[in-house]
Formats: C-alpha cells, structure tokens, sequence
C-alpha cells in the first residue's frame, strides 16, 4: 500500500524558515516526478514546486529564490522554506504522479505569523 508522509511544518515568525519532508513508502517512484502543494483557507490548492526524476525543478512565481525543492532517492522529497511570509500559511501537501494516478499525503500545517 503506498503511503506518502509529510513532515516539518509549523509555526515560524515572517522571514523565518522551515524544511518539509515527505518520505514515500509502498513502492519505488525513481522514475516518477514528486512536487509540492498547498492549500490556504478558503483557496484552491496550488502547486508549489515539482522535481522530476532526472532532477530538474520548476516554482511558482510566487516562491522563486525563496523555496528549493530537492530529493534525495527514490522516495524522499523535500522543500526548503526560506524568508517566509504571511501569504505562505497553508496546508503543504506532497505529490507524485505515475502513469496510472497521482498520490497524495495527508499535509503538513505551515503558520506564518508574528
């Protein structure tokens, strides 16, 4: 059974920063691209960054030059949150798309706020 997990978010004071993690579980996504949304209160959830299996990123406008995306293996992803402001409270999801479907975790909360 595959399972996605998220990991690291929080409460952090605007310009803070906050490393989230998202370890995959139940089969091997080497070859799949992995990516990051999230979904603020009242907003359709959006993407944030995606990595594909040979490693290349792509970001949001408004997170570039804040935000890295990376992964470590095949099952492992996460996002560096630097410079944080208010706009970036959501719930943070972790993505991967296979041929057949896409998998979701549950999220992790990520607060903003002084």
């Amino acid at each position: 059974q595959v399972q996605l997990a998220e990991s690291g978010g929080g409460l952090v004071q605007p310009g803070g920063s906050l490393r989230l993690s998202c370890v995959a579980s139940g089969r091997n996504f080497r070859f799949y691209d992995m990516g990051w949304y999230r979904q603020a209160p009242g907003k359709q959830r959006e993407s944030v960054a995606n990595i594909t299996s040979g490693g290349q990123t792509n970001y949001a406008e408004s997170v570039k030059g804040r935000f890295t995306i990376s992964r470590d293996n095949a099952n492992t992803m996460y996002l560096q949150m630097n410079s944080l402001k208010p706009d970036d409270t959501a719930v943070y999801y972790c993505n991967i798309k296979t041929i057949v479907r896409a998998y979701w975790g549950q999220g992790t909360q990520v607060t903003v706020s002084s």
